[in-house]
């Protein structure tokens, strides 16, 4: 979360962990869970911050995840091909 330094406030960093991509596509557009998640983590830290409230606006908020690898289907056949 977020903590006070010589009163600067720091960065908001939020781990999304593993997510597919079409929920990270869907955050950049603005749409989706994800951006649900980090909605509530801006509220959470507004609510801890109290009457600072208003300094959130000007946080940075870095979201780390990773990109989950896709798959071939097919099973061992089409791993040997």
């Amino acid at each position: 979360m977020t903590t006070q330094t010589e009163g600067k406030l720091a960065p908001i960093i939020v781990d999304l962990g593993k997510k597919r991509r079409k929920a990270l596509k869907q955050l950049k557009r603005g749409d989706g869970r994800l951006l649900d998640e980090v909605e509530q983590v801006t509220a959470e830290v507004r609510a801890e911050l109290g009457k600072d409230a208003d300094a959130v606006e000007l946080v940075p908020i870095i979201l780390v995840y990773r990109r989950k690898v896709r798959r071939p289907k097919g099973g061992l056949l089409a791993s040997l091909l």
